[in-house]
């Protein structure tokens, strides 16, 4: 299959699960577990034997579909072993048809798999291995029920239990307790799951702005194919009808489409007739693609851990990744969680300006025309050209300069005059606090003011949430304030003709101390 050499959760888990004990794996999605479990259960199967021997638990349709693809893939040379995929929102007489044939390996959701045992349409005499992938995500939609109803079918004196969780809660733990006998535990330790090719930015966004962001951002970067994570569903559709009627071939995908219509979806993403995926963070689970390149967080993750789950889709196998975060006010203390869990730097950016992506469009439409001129042969074009510059008062710089305008859509490249707000220098404010800035102002306790009063105005010029604004340090005749970095233009910007208390105020980044 082209694999080198074991990625850490299989070279740990494959001995381990091979020897027959029960084992806990502790692991993230994209570090190549399902060969950790699939490799040896395929070891154990007999494929004689035409009766169900393995039962795998994924939280969703998509990790049930592509877990059995993979363990297909490597049972290739195994002739007789049936892998199927079993899940709600396919139709149960067709499921019914086809274990009928009998299929040694049967991998579904707790749901569909429970109403099968239900309805005796999977029998467990014979079943010696179930496998629990992605627990902590299947007790988060709530299977933990089906799950134990399902453990409590296979007979426990001579079944392999097998868990693999992201992380080890309370309910987990239960669930090892009571199913599991001496459980061997494998753990694949954090620093293994950090993603180092992946470059990773922030964005300051007003909500009502991130779609004008979104479009400069994959205009300016241009990738290959990208993943748009949204936390709602409703999102993914109001975002993917959005992007369309602007003319990139999006696609959304989440737990309320119809299968036929999810399948459709990925496998234009796959083929590259869809460039932009956008999806929530349950549907996005088994998205395993290597070619996309930027990963955007449209809306910051619920919880630190899908952060990292998101970003992974992105840097796959050796190559470099980007991954841009939208935050806007006070979620950047929610960032700042991510980067402490993840023990990694996400950078602020500035957004780039219409004008850096109409250059950066120019500049793909030179490296491109370099290209024809090198490859191919344009006499017939040299002829239609030098027709034109003989018949017209156009010179062919002109003609050249047509073109380059019409291929980048009309947008004027030009240098952008710089606008006063850029000439602010916050590199040296000695502010106490990493991440923010110090500023100066021109008034102080004699002027009668305090500070309530400039929290207040800074808070009603510039609309930054008050609760932002860090330390103030008031003297008799100026005061200085610490804000977060992201708000310092903006705050300078908003105070340039305001007053406080009646009095003009003048406000500027402050000097080292």
């Amino acid at each position: 299959m082209g694999f080198e050499e074991a990625s850490p959760i299989q070279a740990q888990a494959i001995p381990v699960v091979m020897s027959g004990v029960d084992v806990i794996g502790q692991a993230q999605t994209g570090t190549g577990k399902t060969a950790a479990f699939g490799i040896p259960i395929l070891h154990k199967v007999d494929p004689s034997n035409k009766k169900t021997q393995v039962i795998v638990l994924s939280p969703t349709r998509e990790l049930a579909i592509q877990s059995a693809e993979e363990i297909r893939k490597l049972a290739k040379y195994m002739h007789g072993v049936k892998v199927l995929p079993v899940y709600g929102g396919q139709e149960i007489n067709k499921q019914i048809r086809s274990l009928k044939g009998g299929a040694q390996i049967i991998i579904g959701t707790p749901g569909r798999i429970m109403d099968h045992l239900r309805r005796k349409t999977i029998k467990c005499e014979n079943v010696n291995t179930i496998v629990l992938d992605e627990a902590d995500e299947m007790l988060n939609m709530g299977f933990v029920d089906d799950i134990k109803t399902i453990l409590e079918y296979i007979p426990a004196e001579s079944r392999q239990t097998v868990l693999f969780s992201a992380t080890m809660s309370k309910p987990i733990l239960e669930i090892t307790k009571k199913f599991q006998h001496d459980a061997v535990t494998i753990k694949v330790v954090k620093k293994e799951l950090t993603v180092p090719k992946i470059e990773q930015y922030y964005y300051d966004v007003k909500r009502k702005d991130k779609i004008e962001v979104l479009t400069r951002l994959l205009d300016f970067y241009n990738p290959k194919l990208s993943v748009v994570f949204c936390n709602t569903k409703k999102m993914v559709d109001e975002l993917a009808t959005e992007l369309q009627g602007r003319g990139y071939f999006a696609e959304g995908l989440h737990g309320d489409m119809k299968q036929a219509q999810r399948d459709r979806v990925m496998k234009k993403f796959r083929s590259g007739k869809t460039e932009i995926l956008i999806a929530t963070d349950v549907a996005a689970r088994g998205i395993d693609v290597d070619d996309i390149e930027a990963v955007f967080n449209y809306d910051i993750p619920q919880d630190d851990e899908y952060y990292v789950h998101r970003i992974g889709r992105t840097g796959r196998a050796g190559r470099t990744g980007r991954a841009f975060t939208f935050v806007k006010g006070k979620e950047v203390y929610k960032l700042k969680d991510i980067m402490r869990y993840c023990k990694t730097k996400i950078l602020a950016q500035p957004i780039p300006s219409t004008t850096d992506v109409a250059n950066v469009k120019a500049e793909n439409v030179l490296n491109e025309i370099s290209r024809i001129i090198e490859e191919e042969d344009l006499s017939r074009m040299i002829d239609i050209i030098e027709e034109q510059v003989n018949n017209s008062d156009y010179t062919a710089m002109d003609i050249a300069a047509a073109f380059l305008k019409q291929a980048t859509g009309g947008i004027e490249v030009s240098v952008e005059k710089k606008s006063s707000g850029d000439d602010f220098d916050f590199d040296n404010t000695g502010a106490e606090e990493e991440g923010m800035v110090r500023l100066f102002i021109n008034v102080g306790r004699k002027d009668r003011i305090k500070p309530g009063d400039i929290l207040g105005a800074i808070a009603g010029e510039s609309g930054m949430p008050g609760k932002l604004v860090g330390a103030i340090d008031m003297y008799d005749k100026y005061t200085f304030v610490e804000v977060p970095r992201e708000y310092g233009r903006e705050v300078l910007e908003a105070m340039k003709n305001s007053k406080i208390k009646g009095r003009s105020v003048n406000m500027e980044p402050a000097n080292q101390k």
